[in-house]
């Protein structure tokens, strides 16, 4: 008598998406880490290069300077996208009872902001330094805080968006501003002499990562 194998039923292919896009985050991820902890000189060359260049523009331009420090110091602030999603989580609980949800929202970002320190701390690479600077930063610079924290955080909302439904005017409209946050809010920290362009990039590519993991297991779990 014979017993009939039992074979594991495939998986979705949104979750097997989700698994090909992480890896390939990843492994982006880890190269640019790798080339900027080694001092790649052709890297640093570039970064080098864009950072005088976008210096120069923001010491001729006070009045863009300006509105850059306003987007960067409160719009697209860390600290005012960790209590967006707070609000978020507080919204998932009250008016979806979705409280795993909202824990997943919460601990994600968590984890996400653990994560850059410890990279930060790692690396240990230092910021651009100015004979004239237009604004200042603490810490090291590798990765880019701004730049990672809004990426984690528009990235998982757009996402929680797409999966309770909403389409449309509203979506296109949340598409944009999300995209517009992700890309402003790199741009302002080049542009001010605070981050290295790699550093923004490397913050970008990160925060995908984490949302991409964060998705997957979401849909692990919950599915």
């Amino acid at each position: 008598m014979h017993t009939q194998s039992v074979e594991s039923p495939p998986r979705p292919p949104a979750e097997r998406s989700t698994s090909r896009w992480a890896g390939a985050l990843a492994l982006c991820s880890a190269l640019l880490l790798a080339l900027v902890a080694v001092r790649w000189y052709p890297l640093m060359t570039m970064d080098n290069g864009i950072a005088d260049t976008t210096h120069r523009w923001a010491v001729d331009e006070p009045g863009v300077t300006h509105a850059f420090r306003i987007l960067t110091d409160w719009v697209w602030d860390p600290w005012t996208m960790r209590i967006l999603t707070f609000a978020v989580a507080i919204w998932l609980v009250w008016r979806r009872a979705a409280r795993w949800t909202a824990l997943w929202l919460l601990a994600t970002c968590l984890l996400a902001t653990l994560f850059q320190q410890f990279l930060k701390a790692a690396v240990d690479r230092p910021r651009p330094v100015w004979p004239d600077p237009v604004d200042s930063a603490h810490y090291a610079a590798y990765p880019s805080g701004h730049a990672m924290t809004a990426t984690v955080v528009c990235g998982l909302l757009l996402w929680l968006l797409h999966r309770y439904g909403v389409r449309g005017t509203l979506w296109r409209t949340a598409v944009a501003v999300g995209v517009i946050s992700v890309a402003g809010v790199g741009l302002t920290r080049i542009w001010l002499g605070v981050h290295w362009a790699t550093d923004v990039a490397g913050g970008w590519l990160l925060g995908a990562l984490v949302v991409a993991l964060a998705v997957r297991v979401h849909t692990h779990w919950r599915d």
